[in-house]
């Protein structure tokens, strides 16, 4: 078992029979949603989940988990996520997958926030990682161009053709490469003031918990709040 599937499992032996939960997207959510569909096939495990991607959305049907949304449940226990890196006050850079919106709103949805990641992912200060930010197509040019007044060092994501990657929700993705990021909360505040941005992948006051997964196999909680 590697270090995210450790996260993952460790995360996964919370959940209560009956929750209401926020499923991650990208590979370490992938192995929690696994082991849920595990649990809810051998211990009759009852939850619904609210996906935040299409791709998230295909494999909880797969694993056999009842899918809810915010209409029937408004409010959610936990969100299950991982994260790109994770900061020692438990602020996260999320994103590199995509799904930045439905993954901020899904979180902000739930009484709790697990991050789970291996121990690669923990630093001191983030910045590290590149940054996503989620942007309209319209005036890409001019959003460019203002949100590198805030970060000289920024490119528009594309595919391998070539072409800009669309999100689920229709958005672009500009990745902000930072020397580090000192202060989340007021980058997070600079970069919404542009227009044209959606939202921005640091995930500030939201984590909970990080379950950290190592490469012998244990794991170890850290309470945030």
């Amino acid at each position: 078992m590697n270090a995210k599937e450790a996260a993952a499992r460790a995360a996964v032996g919370l959940v209560k029979d009956g929750m209401a939960l926020g499923l991650g997207t990208g590979t370490t959510a992938a192995y929690a949603v696994e082991a849920l569909g595990e649990r809810i096939k051998n211990e009759a495990l009852k939850i619904r989940g609210i996906s935040t991607s299409e791709s998230t959305t295909r494999q909880a049907i797969a694993m056999g988990i009842t899918l809810t949304d915010f209409s029937a449940d408004p409010e959610l226990d936990m969100t299950i996520d991982g994260a790109d890196e994770v900061d020692g006050s438990g602020c996260l850079i999320k994103g590199g997958g995509g799904a930045l919106l439905r993954e901020k709103i899904v979180a902000s949805a739930s009484h709790e926030m697990v991050v789970i990641c291996d121990s690669s992912k923990m630093k001191q200060t983030l910045g590290a990682h590149a940054l996503p930010v989620a942007v309209i197509p319209f005036g890409i040019e001019t959003t460019l161009h203002q949100l590198s007044k805030i970060c000289g060092n920024l490119a528009l994501r594309r595919s391998g053709s070539g072409m800009p990657v669309i999100t689920d929700d229709g958005l672009y993705l500009i990745d902000m490469q930072f020397t580090s990021i000192p202060s989340p909360s007021e980058m997070e505040s600079r970069i919404r003031q542009v227009v044209g941005v959606v939202e921005v992948g640091l995930f500030v006051g939201i984590a909970s918990r990080a379950v950290v997964g190592y490469d012998d196999g244990h794991t170890e909680i850290i309470v945030y709040k």
